[in-house]
């Protein structure tokens, strides 16, 4: 199966995760990325995020409520904080990428953004590809690599997906 980005051992990449609070694309209540550069991580940033509805119905996935948001910025007032972590990056990486890029899109059009035009690498797709993983949800791969993982904690997966992407560089090097 053909990748839809090339990996590289000096590619800058960052890796996201959004957790959400209902089924709308739009709910982001938290995000999480880390960028590496160079095979390392450069940095990390994670906030909560205030969603347009008061309504949590994946709080017991998450652990994050209303209560938690309520005084937190909204995605439109957070992401030109966030954005300039892409600065220079190649591509993006989500585990089931598909739904942060629908996320990050929806979050972006509700707030009149304009959304990054890089490209998405899904460390699912990738896991499937470099080792013939399945299950490939995240705390299968995480379990198969060594990966310490608090699942449905943004920044644990966020983390946990760049260190895919690298554990899947090192391979492809051996």
């Amino acid at each position: 199966m053909p990748m839809a980005v090339e990996l590289h051992p000096e590619s800058v990449f960052v890796a996201l995760d959004f957790e959400t609070a209902d089924p709308g694309l739009d709910s982001a209540c938290a995000l999480a990325m880390v960028r590496v550069e160079g095979g390392e991580v450069t940095a990390r940033r994670f906030c909560l995020i205030r969603p347009p509805r008061r309504r949590f119905v994946f709080s017991f996935l998450h652990g994050i409520t209303w209560e938690d948001v309520a005084g937190q910025p909204h995605f439109g007032e957070l992401w030109p904080e966030m954005e300039p972590l892409l600065q220079g990056a190649h591509f993006l990486a989500a585990h089931n990428a598909s739904f942060d890029r629908g996320v990050l899109a929806a979050c972006c059009r509700l707030y009149g953004l304009t959304p990054p035009v890089l490209p998405f690498l899904c460390t699912v797709q990738l896991a499937r590809h470099t080792w013939k993983l399945y299950p490939t949800k995240l705390p299968h791969v995480c379990r198969f690599l060594g990966i310490p993982l608090n699942h449905h904690d943004a920044a644990s997966d966020a983390e946990a997906c760049a260190r895919i992407v690298l554990a899947a560089l090192e391979a492809r090097r051996c």
